[in-house]
């Protein structure tokens, strides 16, 4: 099987649309990722190399020290970063991702976290990120904390992050992110396969039963 490295944060750039909101920003030290060839055109890309777990320690929606490498360990997990101020990716995305686990049988919906970091902490308060998530999942998962540690575990899997700011033309506040979900082996805890933005409900409802078992989608 042939196989073709790229920059991570540059796998979906063909198929992912760049939004003021919710765009992905280009990132020259973004980590290399190896791909399949035969799997680049599918809704999951399989990574040959896969991310380890970014090192994050965060603020919950509690309130309280979420680490995220030891709270996800031997979980299957999927990690996305936004914010609660997007009017369009980021829910639609998180949306798709509830609908998806809702199809699961009960016992592996209480096995897969879903973490949500927000790129835009200085709005998104653990408060303002609980209510948020429980108008989509009670289950997931969402953390905030310092921009800086934030943007720097992003990187770590390829996705760049710009600071929070005021789009020019609307006057809207807004943040730049690169708009993949990861999803990492309850195996290996390595971040084998990642979706671009426009992955469907019956994608994620398709392969989250082997997502769960650590299997290639």
């Amino acid at each position: 099987m042939r196989k073709k490295t790229f920059a991570a944060a540059a796998l979906l750039a063909a198929a992912t649309l760049t939004l003021s909101a919710c765009g992905s920003g280009d990132d020259s030290n973004s980590p290399v990722a190896v791909v399949s060839e035969d799997t680049a055109q599918k809704p999951a890309t399989v990574l040959d190399k896969p991310f380890e777990k970014p090192d994050l320690v965060l603020t919950d929606t509690q309130g309280k020290k979420y680490d995220f490498r030891k709270e996800t360990a031997g979980r299957p997990t999927l990690i996305y970063f936004g914010y609660t101020h997007c009017p369009d990716i980021c829910p639609l995305t998180m949306n798709n991702l509830a609908v998806a686990k809702k199809q699961l049988p009960k016992a592996e919906q209480d096995k897969l976290r879903v973490v949500f970091v927000t790129t835009d902490p200085q709005r998104d308060t653990p408060a303002e990120l609980g209510k948020w998530l429980r108008g989509i999942d009670p289950q997931f998962v969402g953390l905030s904390g310092d921009f800086a540690t934030i943007q720097a575990g992003a990187r770590t899997l390829g996705i760049s992050i710009e600071p929070t700011h005021k789009d020019k033309k609307t006057g809207k506040t807004v943040s730049v992110h690169g708009t993949q979900v990861i999803a990492f082996s309850p195996k290996t805890d390595g971040g084998y396969v990642l979706y671009g933005e426009d992955t469907t409900v019956d994608d994620y409802t398709k392969d989250l039963p082997k997502l769960i078992k650590g299997e290639n989608p």
